[in-house]
């Protein structure tokens, strides 16, 4: 397939709207007309990725973390990132990067977290704001189907485990066209009045350019009346970070234990046991430290993430136990999701996972 089909689609699975101010998630390498037959999925970019990838055959590499970050003014091979994009570019090697946005979505790095400790009851722990809005558009009476269903079919009228949601009104439209008008209903230099229904609906702001796209191209009107407003609604289906519950309550012995064994981490770090059993547990993949108060909020008897710093232990206050995975430790099933994603849509198409550890931190 070409490049474009299928990074258009995992745009539209993992919203690039999602992703955080600072991040570079999208196609990062590659022309989008380039046809792929094969990929290869890993947490990071790096050299042993690209030689196993080329060994592989595979043209292109989906990974969690983007290779590029910062802006790049030249490609000398001067720093470790600009020799890595010489040699992609060489072995015509394309590279697609799904980060923060992954991290986000409902199915996520945080959710897979979750799961792997075999968590019920998840939810998201912080839940992404101002991504909602609101279409308003007046159909007459008679298209109201049509419109209504190519709108839905965009993807709009989504509101968690419902779709199709939308709310009517019945009212009179009015409107005279000018001598250059083409009036689906009405005649030129006459004011004509419609019956039309006022339909509301709302979508996510990555689905806006789609939705008003198919709004137009349905709608009968020569010019097509239609407001977008900002919503400040959270949704609660998307956000960064988890919280769900064991089915029954641990020690804190053993629920450390027990990530260093799902995780396979060799370096648990943990700050002071509270002397409680633990239930309830917030999880945040990658750096999460500044979830810490909204993981204590929710009432969580610990929180798991990585990158925790030395004065962020003195957060807990003996009133939750915060417990770092280690980086790479926590995002590494982020492979799967990208995997199953695209199995799904793609089944016929090559997708292996990488075989070499990326993870730069050692353990003695």
């Amino acid at each position: 397939m070409k490049l474009k089909d299928l990074c258009s689609f995992l745009d539209s699975v993992i919203p690039l709207s999602f992703q955080e101010g600072y991040d570079n998630s999208g196609l990062q390498v590659g022309s989008p007309e380039k046809e792929v037959y094969s990929a290869m999925v890993t947490l990071d970019v790096t050299e042993g990725v690209l030689n196993e990838a080329g060994f592989a055959g595979c043209d292109l590499i989906i990974s969690h973390h983007p290779l590029i970050f910062n802006g790049i003014k030249s490609l000398t091979g001067k720093s470790v990132t600009e020799r890595l994009l010489l040699k992609a570019i060489k072995q015509e090697i394309a590279i697609y990067s799904a980060h923060t946005n992954l991290d986000v979505i409902s199915t996520g790095v945080s959710r897979i977290m979750a799961e792997k400790l075999k968590l019920q009851n998840i939810k998201v722990l912080s839940p992404l704001k101002n991504r909602l809005l609101k279409l308003v558009t007046y159909i007459p009476e008679s298209y109201l189907e049509k419109v209504r269903e190519e709108l839905f079919e965009a993807g709009a009228g989504v509101i968690g485990n419902y779709d199709k949601c939308g709310f009517t009104t019945q009212g009179t439209g009015s409107f005279r066209g000018n001598e250059n008008a083409k009036p689906y209903f009405g005649e030129k230099g006459k004011i004509h009045f419609e019956k039309e229904i006022r339909f509301e609906t709302v979508l996510f702001s990555h689905l806006k350019e789609e939705v008003i796209k198919a709004l137009l191209a349905v709608h009968p009107y020569e010019e097509v009346a239609y407001d977008i407003y900002t919503l400040e609604n959270t949704n609660v289906e998307v956000g960064l970070g988890c919280v769900g519950e064991f089915s029954d309550a641990m020690g804190e012995e053993d629920f450390l234990q027990l990530v260093s064994s799902v995780f396979d981490a060799k370096g648990v770090r943990y700050s002071k046991p509270t002397g409680k059993s633990v239930r309830k547990i917030a999880l945040c993949g990658g750096s999460g430290a500044s979830l810490i108060n909204i993981a204590i909020a929710s009432g969580s008897d610990a929180f798991i993430t990585a990158d925790i710093k030395y004065h962020n232990y003195f957060d807990a206050e003996n009133t939750i136990l915060l417990v770092d995975a280690g980086h790479f430790e926590s995002e590494k099933f982020s492979t799967e999701i990208l995997y199953d994603l695209i199995i799904k849509k793609f089944p016929k198409f090559a997708v292996r996972f990488s075989e070499t550890n990326t993870n730069p931190i050692n353990y003695l």
